[in-house]
């Protein structure tokens, strides 16, 4: 129950937040490292790892478009969820100090999320985007890069051995990731507890079946968490006959939907049931427990 036998893949290298959130969503688990995204998904396909903890959306830098559009891609499901505060560090080598530094190095959200900060720290430094937080704290130890300093997470500190010059330095202190849990299989929705489905469909018409699909749900009161919209990447342009003005060009788009009800529900299933009648592709992505657990804005890593 705790994830002490499961592997679990996240991406990144040890420090980064997504192992907090693969800790967080299982206990004592073996957390697996992975350079990218798409590898987590593979390591998991691939009988490697039996979780993957991905993030998916974050409160101050939006969607991860890159892992909606792998959820896709792959076929695995969504068996849960977890929020994790982001506690972001200025961290160097040791000895180095705030005016030493000529660059900051981070994941690019990172860099956005303390923009304001870095600028009210007097920090002139050039900014400069990698792959994820924790890397770019192993990049300078590794390198011994006197002149740069890196944004990530305390345990990032302490594992690379690195000084931290200034804590808690994102702009806005309610700065939270969720992440989502993969499997192979799905587990089976319950409604004991509150769970959350998520889905994505397609249509062929126009903004009134859009219309239609929301009002779906709005009707059997099941409140939407979220929805969002990708370009439909097997279908981008969808042509449109006219014959007095031609023919028009519009963009084919994929909504991914997120709402507060179990598939085990009646309400839920005759929600998806109307709004297949309206869509040409439908996917459930997974029906989960819900994250209920307290955070504190001003908290630690």
């Amino acid at each position: 129950m705790h994830g002490s036998q499961l592997r679990v893949a996240y991406q990144g290298v040890p420090g980064a937040y997504s192992e907090a959130a693969a800790g967080k969503a299982y206990p004592k688990c073996e957390a697996i490292p992975c350079d990218q995204f798409e590898v987590a998904f593979q390591a998991v396909e691939l009988w490697i790892a039996d979780r993957a903890v991905l993030p998916v959306e974050n409160s101050l830098g939006g969607s991860i478009h890159r892992n909606y559009d792998l959820l896709l891609r792959h076929r695995l499901h969504i068996v849960g969820e977890v929020q994790l505060p982001v506690h972001h560090c200025l961290m160097a080598l040791p000895g180095v100090r705030k005016e030493y530094i000529t660059r900051v190095i981070s994941h690019p959200q990172a860099l956005a999320q303390c923009e304001h900060t870095l600028t009210k720290l007097g920090l002139q430094a050039a900014r400069e985007a990698v792959d994820d937080t924790a890397g770019a704290a192993e990049y300078i130890a590794a390198n011994n890069l006197r002149d740069t300093a890196a944004i990530a997470s305390a345990r990032a500190a302490e594992l690379y051995g690195m000084q931290i010059l200034a804590d808690g330095i994102q702009d806005d202190c309610g700065n939270v990731t969720r992440f989502v849990m993969l499997a192979r299989e799905p587990i089976i929705p319950r409604t004991d507890r509150p769970f959350k489905t998520s889905i994505v469909f397609a249509h062929d018409k126009g903004t009134s079946v859009l219309f239609k699909v929301l009002s779906a749900f709005a009707f059997r009161n099941i409140n939407l968490t979220k929805i969002e919209s990708r370009p439909h990447r097997n279908r981008p342009i969808r042509l449109v006959d006219d014959a007095n003005v031609g023919t028009a060009k519009h963009f084919e788009y994929l909504f991914y939907v997120d709402f507060e009800a179990s598939m085990a529900e009646v309400r839920a299933q005759n929600a998806l049931a109307e709004v297949q009648e309206f869509a040409s592709f439908l996917r459930v992505l997974g029906s989960y427990p819900m994250d209920m657990t307290p955070w504190s804005p001003s908290g630690g890593d």
